[in-house]
């Protein structure tokens, strides 16, 4: 299947399925936004399964229509990029993560497709050393904050994967005092993760930074500790 009649069956059937009823429901979720067709749950994943199954449709047909449907600004169109990609793991090399690299540009703009990719798509380039993990430095002073989000949420599919957790704070710890909320509550999900499975690291770290960093980090960071663990992360007053 060309890219150009991929990209217009997308679109044909989301138009098709729209329904402002769903666009209500799931608005409130989305502070920065929510342009969206309202495809039911049901049709939309039944839509992306008919087209993984087609063998006419290959990777670079969906890398060659992402920028058009992401750049539409419609939720669904977007969805569909980062689940059909998903579809074709085995297939990607560095080339394919350069794409993603400019998604952001086109349009990965809020926390659902940024936690889609980072936990479904991206990891998957670390753990089969497709690429190094350093090739996320650049992304930790991106002007997109959302990704400066992927950082720390695509690591914590990498935690389980090392017995020095350390390599992955050295990862986040040029991040800690980035201004953003969306990266404040990604950094404390990987650090919570962290905490599970190694406390004494994942503390160690946490104290380095508890007078400096945003408060909603540490908040996300302690939240499964009993209270008196969490209260050692208060900011010292002065």
């Amino acid at each position: 299947m060309e890219s150009d009649q991929l990209y217009n069956e997308i679109v044909s059937f989301c138009q098709a399925n729209s329904d402002e009823a769903t666009v209500l429901k799931y608005a409130r979720y989305f502070k920065e936004g929510y342009d969206a067709y309202g495809v039911p749950t049901a049709a939309y994943l039944e839509k992306v399964s008919e087209l993984k199954a087609l063998e006419t449709i290959s990777l670079q047909d969906i890398l060659a229509c992402a920028h058009r449907l992401l750049k539409s600004g419609k939720y669904e169109e977007t969805s569909f990029v980062i689940s059909l990609i998903e579809g074709y793991k085995k297939k990607f090399d560095a080339q394919t993560f350069t794409a993603i690299e400019k998604w952001f540009e086109s349009g990965i703009s809020n926390w659902a497709h940024t936690d889609f990719l980072s936990g479904n798509v991206l990891p998957y380039f670390f753990l089969k050393k497709i690429i190094p993990l350093e090739k996320l430095n650049s992304w930790r002073t991106s002007p997109y904050k959302f990704q400066r989000r992927c950082v720390p949420v695509t690591l914590i599919k990498l935690l389980k994967t090392t017995s020095d957790l350390n390599v992955l704070f050295e990862m986040i710890n040029p991040m800690m005092m980035d201004n953003e909320r969306v990266v404040h509550q990604g950094l404390g999900w990987f650090l919570r993760e962290a905490w599970k499975l190694k406390h004494e690291e994942t503390e160690d770290f946490l104290f380095r930074w508890k007078d400096d960093s945003a408060r909603l980090i540490f908040q996300y960071a302690t939240e499964k500790m009993g209270k008196t663990e969490r209260v050692r992360f208060k900011k010292t007053r002065i």
